[in-house]
């Protein structure tokens, strides 16, 4: 009986840890500009966890906006050539680090948890509608990150509460041509 109710303490205290993530305090918008590489995914959203098994690396291109919002353009190339492109808006809030968007439909919060300017970025996404979700995302200014960040992720996640099966490092792909 002790088993489960520590199990259930532990999720308990994962969420919550997933309610409090806090932007990175000194966050610059400009600095975040150009080429980033998507190098690892972890998230409790069962949509996304059905197409992660065959995602693959992609790029993203960040450009901050004069008034500090963040517009982003992903491309992801599918194994028969084509490219999965979508483009987003990123409204800054209040909070330095911290953004707001709307995707399929539902209020999502972006938070710049951790970020090195020429080497990576940590990301905690969550959607607040009516299927709450989280998502993290691991950014790399290469197609390599050390070890260390890659633990780091992993760990981000989990106090998160993402399950260790749902965390996923994404494999080398080639890029999409440019649009």
């Amino acid at each position: 009986m002790t088993f489960p109710l520590t199990l259930l303490g532990a999720l308990l205290c994962s969420l919550t840890v997933s309610s409090e993530v806090e932007p990175k305090a000194d966050f610059h918008v400009q600095e975040s500009a150009g080429k980033w590489y998507l190098l690892g995914t972890a998230t409790n959203d069962e949509e996304l966890l059905n197409s992660s098994a065959s995602m693959k690396m992609g790029t993203m291109m960040v450009i901050p906006t004069a008034d500090g919002e963040l517009e982003t353009s992903s491309a992801h190339l599918n194994s028969d050539g084509s490219c999965r492109r979508l483009n987003n808006v990123a409204k800054k809030t209040d909070v330095p680090g911290k953004f707001a968007y709307i995707t399929f439909g539902e209020m999502t919060e972006m938070y710049v948890v951790d970020v090195k300017y020429d080497e990576y970025a940590l990301i905690h996404i969550t959607s607040k509608g009516s299927n709450p979700n989280v998502l993290n995302k691991l950014y790399g200014r290469a197609v390599d990150l050390s070890a260390d960040l890659l633990e780091t992720f992993r760990e981000f996640s989990l106090e998160t509460g993402i399950l260790p099966e749902n965390i996923a490092f994404l494999p080398k792909n080639a890029e999409c041509p440019a649009a």
